[in-house]
């Protein structure tokens, strides 16, 4: 059956298709239960696109006889539209316009789709999270969500209304089944479930208790990131084998800057197994057999594939560990599908990057050539002479074995003019001011800007390029990044990905890409170091773990910050996975960790600078998710 609906998902990408005979193979084994579940990727604001891709699912909806099909939450402005609708109220006018126009288009097939109204009631916010129920050229039913999410990336009672809970206002009729709409975070509210509930109610239990669906139905945009799958499967499972109740999970694709969406829209019978699964990370025409008093010729329902890992670490418990490869792939293409959306949806065609020879830089250049083609990536080596011969040929080797467009250009001379000229500046500035520091870092920052320079030269110089920024996580905790040097770019690929975790990625790619080993061996083998600076200790350039401390040490502590939010008394209480290894002196582990705080402290003000970066970890200190005043005192040191 997925073989055919295939078909109609080539068709939809464009691609030309015989829809005739697709029809004629595929109506036989559908019925009025049988609805699709439309997992889209949106464009935010940008109305007509979206309005024009829910037509052309609706259209074959339409010819198949469905009972429905079923879109995600907002689609048609677009999630998260975030201070938009308060800024541009007009477009929020063309969503309600473009709706009444899908409604006009509308059979026997119902259509359930999200959408942002305009709150007529002059209490509280502007405007309701909505899901307007279409059919027969008319609007059948609107059904407002209450449930506003206010934690991590979201912040949608900043916009929306919380709309007053009616449980018979969220039935409606769909072949020979009565279904309960919920939308997206209304499903996050069994008391059963999670420990500490953050509603004081729960819809789908009232939903069930009082009207007695055969089926829920959930409108989603529900964002992807490490651990979230896990959750999701569990919370679902449970709830639906609860209610001995089906639920059916509709949820978006494609990314909005920092935030990305997976798909991978289920269905989970009254068991809590789950019997249909969508694609995660593409966009699909998916259809699934609600139960039936009719039953059809046919079982449409199919479970796609999770990312690989997924499926193994489903009830992990929590806990810190240096086994990244359940969710390397997931990151992958998290980061990838960020990466090309980012582009495509903003105009942008080609990438520029430094590449270093390094695992950052080298990390970047592989996920940029997989989501944009070697083509439309451009690497360029930049060594100071700082630089050792060894980087600059693993640079080279790498952007060969990539096919990437690649040239070296020494910054030696920018270099050296730069601090010819700094220096008599100095000099001047010094006549008048005091507290010169003895060692400045100015000499290494300059070499990281000259490069950054270069970098914002071709894209000013080309159309559609931008720079990337090429720091990872753990640099961006710690402030190890030069603000206009390598955190500067237009997007920040790896921007939540801890060192450890990109060791592990690197690993992951020289094995699973269909052209194996392109990352040389000798950059995920070597210690990172920027080059910038050399160690007085050794003579040679500064090592980021001598610098800073060991990547395995700075990575768990990053994960209790934020995972488990210890202080350092409570850290030094803890067992570290380093120490299991690397034996440690209580006065070393509190020296790591006062170091971690103190230069935490000090970095506040280059996070709020990151360029945008998707989220990766289960939890981020991405400005899309995490706001700490920079005029702050951490007093846990």
């Amino acid at each position: 059956m997925h073989e055919i609906t295939s078909l109609i998902n080539l068709e939809l990408s464009g691609k030309s298709v015989n829809k005739k005979d697709t029809l004629t193979r595929l109506k036989p084994l559908l019925n009025k239960d049988t609805i699709a579940l439309a997992q889209v990727d949106p464009i935010v604001g940008d109305i007509e696109y979206n309005f024009n891709k829910a037509k052309v699912y609706i259209e074959w909806a339409n010819e198949l006889k469905l009972g429905a099909i079923v879109f995600p939450e907002l689609f048609l402005i677009g999630y998260p539209v975030f201070d938009m609708i308060d800024r541009f109220p007009n477009i929020v006018e063309k969503n309600v316009e473009y709706l009444e126009k899908l409604a006009k288009i509308t059979g026997k097939t119902k259509v359930i789709i999200g959408f942002c109204e305009f709150n007529r009631f002059y209490v509280g916010k502007r405007y309701f999270n909505s899901v307007a129920v279409l059919a027969d050229k008319k609007i059948e039913k609107i059904i407002r969500k209450t449930l506003l999410p206010v934690y991590s990336e979201f912040n949608d009672a900043r916009y929306f209304q919380s709309a007053e809970f009616n449980p018979k206002d969220r039935i409606i009729e769909i072949g020979t089944n009565k279904a309960g709409i919920v939308i997206c975070e209304e499903n996050w509210a069994d008391k059963d479930f999670f420990d500490t509930p953050v509603y004081g109610f729960d819809p789908i239990d009232e939903i069930v208790k009082t009207q007695k669906p055969d089926i829920i139905i959930n409108c989603s945009s529900s964002p992807t990131r490490a651990k979230k799958e896990q959750l999701l499967n569990n919370m679902l499972s449970f709830v639906s084998k609860k209610h001995a109740t089906p639920i059916v999970y509709v949820n978006q694709v494609g990314a909005v800057d920092n935030i990305s969406f997976s798909g991978s829209s289920r269905c989970y019978d009254s068991k809590g197994k789950i019997i249909a699964r969508a694609k995660s990370f593409e966009e699909q025409f998916f259809l699934v057999q609600m139960p039936s008093k009719k039953p059809s010729r046919g079982n449409v329902n199919h479970i796609f594939s999770l990312p690989s890992g997924l499926e193994q670490s489903l009830n992990e418990q929590k806990a810190f560990s240096l086994d990244y490869e359940p969710d390397l792939e997931r990151t992958y293409l998290t980061i990838t599908n960020s990466i090309r959306d980012y582009f495509n949806k903003n105009g942008f065609k080609r990438a520029v990057l430094g590449v270093s020879g390094g695992l950052d830089s080298s990390v970047c250049a592989v996920l940029l050539t997989d989501s944009l083609g070697c083509e439309n990536v451009y690497a360029v080596s930049m060594p100071s002479k700082i630089t050792s011969n060894e980087s600059r040929n693993d640079a080279k080797e790498l952007c060969k074995n990539l096919g990437v467009n690649y040239f070296e250009i020494p910054i030696k001379d920018m270099v050296e003019t730069s601090a010819m000229t700094f220096g008599k500046v100095f000099d001047e500035v010094e006549k008048s001011w005091e507290g010169r520091y003895k060692n400045p870092l100015t000499m290494d920052n300059i070499q990281a800007r000259s490069r950054a320079m270069i970098l914002w030269g071709i894209s000013n110089e080309f159309s559609s390029t931008i720079p990337i920024a090429t720091s990872d996580k753990s640099e961006a905790y710690m402030g190890y990044a030069t603000i206009n040097g390598d955190m500067s770019g237009g997007f920040a690929p790896i921007g939540d990905v801890t060192k450890t975790k990109l060791f592990a990625l690197a690993r992951w790619l020289n094995s699973n890409r269909i052209k194996k080993d392109v990352i040389p061996r000798a950059i995920i083998e070597k210690r990172p170091g920027a080059e910038l600076a050399i160690d007085p200790k050794t003579g040679k350039p500064l090592l980021a773990e001598d610098a800073l401390m060991p990547y395995e040490f700075l990575d768990e502590i990053i994960w209790r910050v934020e995972n488990l939010h210890q202080t350092k008394e409570e850290m030094l209480k803890e067992w570290f996975l380093y120490e299991q290894k690397n034996p440690i002196t209580n006065k070393q582990k509190s020296e790591w960790i006062d170091k971690f705080f103190k230069r935490v402290q000090t970095a506040l003000f280059k996070w709020s600078l990151m360029p945008p970066s998707p989220i990766v970890d289960a939890r981020s200190i991405n400005k899309a998710e995490y706001n700490q005043p920079i005029t702050s005192k951490l007093k846990f040191y």
